[in-house]
Order: C-alpha cells, then sequence, then structure tokens
C-alpha cells in the first residue's frame, strides 16, 4: 500500500493515465470515474483529477475558482540510468522542461505531463543505502 499520496490535477485524467503508467512504470488502481484515478508506483500514490469533475480534488473552491495544472512543486522518482532515460522519453515526444542538470547529490532533469504537470527524474551519484550521516 502506498504511504504518500500526492494529487495532480490534470487536463485529460485518459491521457495522463497514458503518461504515468506508459513512461513512468505506475500502475492503475482504480478509475471509478473519467474525472479521477489513482495510480500507484512503489510507496506513492498518485491522485489525478480533472478540473471541475465533480466532488473531490478537482471541485471549484468557494469562490469558484478552478484548481489548474501546472506550478513547478513535483514529486521526484529516481531512475537508475537517467541519460538513457531522457533519450528514451525524448523519443517518445515527452516535453523536457529541462536540460540534464547534475548538482552535488546527483543528475536530474524535469519533464512535464501531458497538463504540464512537472515531474522531476533523479539519479542520484551514490545509492541511498551507502549514505550515512556523518558523525
Amino acid at each position: 500500500m502506498a504511504t504518500v499520496s500526492v494529487r495532480y490535477i490534470v487536463d485529460d485524467v485518459d491521457a495522463a493515465l497514458a503518461f504515468y503508467c506508459g513512461h513512468l512504470d505506475f500502475e492503475m488502481q482504480m478509475q471509478p470515474a473519467p474525472t479521477f484515478a489513482m495510480l500507484t508506483r512503489g510507496d506513492l500514490r498518485l491522485l489525478l483529477s480533472a478540473p471541475g469533475g465533480g466532488p473531490g480534488g478537482g471541485q471549484a473552491m468557494a469562490d469558484g475558482t478552478l484548481p489548474t495544472p501546472g506550478g513547478w512543486n513535483r514529486f521526484s522518482l529516481e531512475v537508475a540510468d537517467l541519460a538513457g532515460t531522457v533519450d528514451r522519453l525524448r523519443e517518445a515526444g515527452v516535453h523536457l522542461r529541462s536540460d540534464l542538470i547534475s548538482g552535488v547529490g546527483g543528475k536530474q532533469v524535469v519533464i512535464d505531463d501531458p497538463s504540464g504537470n512537472p515531474v522531476e527524474l533523479f539519479e542520484p551519484t551514490r545509492a541511498e543505502a551507502h549514505l550515512a550521516p556523518q558523525q
């Protein structure tokens, strides 16, 4: 069972399902309505909601404002071969929001789902199992 849930507002739940399941190895757990789906990948539960899709995460706020996709907040998925993953995603036509960036902890790239929500793909410099607090 997933331990962390993230909700993304998406313009098209079916397109988001195809993206996350087809490119990022998520598994669909349920889609009880065209405006909502629940996916999992390891301990991450991803809730996809269409704006204005009735009751639930996509419904309008009290002032009538509808949730919208996009922004820069994102979740990060660890991958073993970032360069190879980026090549595969480029060939599939996935939009890369950033170039490959190298930092102190590893390499990353930010991609967009079909609604413009960012997803960070991250390849650590070394395996987390080897990271230990210094004493």
